[in-house]
């Protein structure tokens, strides 16, 4: 404002600060921060991401679409956060603390279905990759066709990941045993946002490791199960496709947007 104040009056138009500041103000102007602005820096961006909705819009009741990624790893040890506390409460955590484990979740959200498969790991690898995938062979085997969806991470389609999957899809393996087939769907280079699953692994952080100081290893372990398996059952009980905040804790809808942005930094 005085700024605006002192070009004025050097154009021979003396004003005061308050009179600038309501011209403004009626001419509709106010002071906004800059929004970030969620963007991908692949080049294949716009084909990749029709490839994803493409599947969707066409999917059937014999098909399955995977959103998959891995939580982790993280330590099991007192964390911090918001939290209600009492005027004269003073919540601390120490800096230093002896980790007691560490583990990674693996899983799997299946759109259609709002359904989530998951198991712990000690690493991010290719190994823990065919694994999930023959874990949703066999608990999918009925289907005809699984779409899998992830980010860009290394393990996620190295040689070897791909050799097994083009082993998996071979006529000679699928009749043998009676298995869909498989197909690769992966999302666009530096757009975890768009990864359904983040959002699930937003909310199960707020809900029961933001705050949490479990006594074991194996305690977070029931507690990540509890949580998942009562979200499972929720849908189950209420069918419908990925796309609600489940009790108001995830991050946005469960549910494949371009407006969504459903990784959460303040948690994983």
């Amino acid at each position: 404002m005085a700024d605006l104040k002192h070009v004025l009056e050097k154009q021979g138009l003396p004003i005061n600060k308050d009179s600038v500041r309501r011209i403004v103000k009626d001419a509709g102007y106010r002071f906004r921060s800059a929004k970030k602005v969620l963007i991908s820096t692949d080049p294949e961006y716009k084909k990749k991401l029709s490839l994803v909705t493409q599947a969707l819009s066409n999917l059937t009741e014999s098909q399955k679409f995977f959103s998959i990624d891995e939580f982790g790893p993280f330590a099991v040890k007192a964390q911090g956060g918001r939290a209600l506390a009492r005027p004269d409460e003073c919540r601390v955590i120490p800096q230093w603390q002896k980790s007691k484990g560490c583990l990674v979740v693996v899983g799997a959200l299946e759109l259609s279905t709002n359904q989530m498969t998951h198991f712990y790991a000690n690493k991010k690898n290719t190994t823990e990759m065919m694994k999930l995938i023959h874990l949703l062979l066999r608990q999918y085997f009925d289907q005809s066709l699984l779409y899998f969806s992830w980010d860009a991470a290394s393990w996620h389609g190295s040689k070897v990941f791909l050799q097994e999957v083009a082993r998996l899809n071979t006529n000679d393996y699928r009749e043998t045993h009676q298995t869909p087939n498989i197909s690769l769907i992966p999302l666009p280079a530096r757009a975890q946002f768009l990864n359904v699953i983040e959002s699930v692994f937003s909310g199960m952080a707020r809900a029961i490791i933001h705050n949490s100081d479990y006594e074991s290893l194996e305690a977070c372990q029931k507690a990540i199960d509890n949580y998942i398996d009562e979200r499972n059952t929720y849908f189950q009980v209420n069918p419908k496709r990925a796309g609600n905040k489940i009790w108001g804790k995830e991050r946005c809808p469960a549910v494949f947007s371009l407006s969504n942005n459903c990784k959460d930094p303040n948690f994983r």
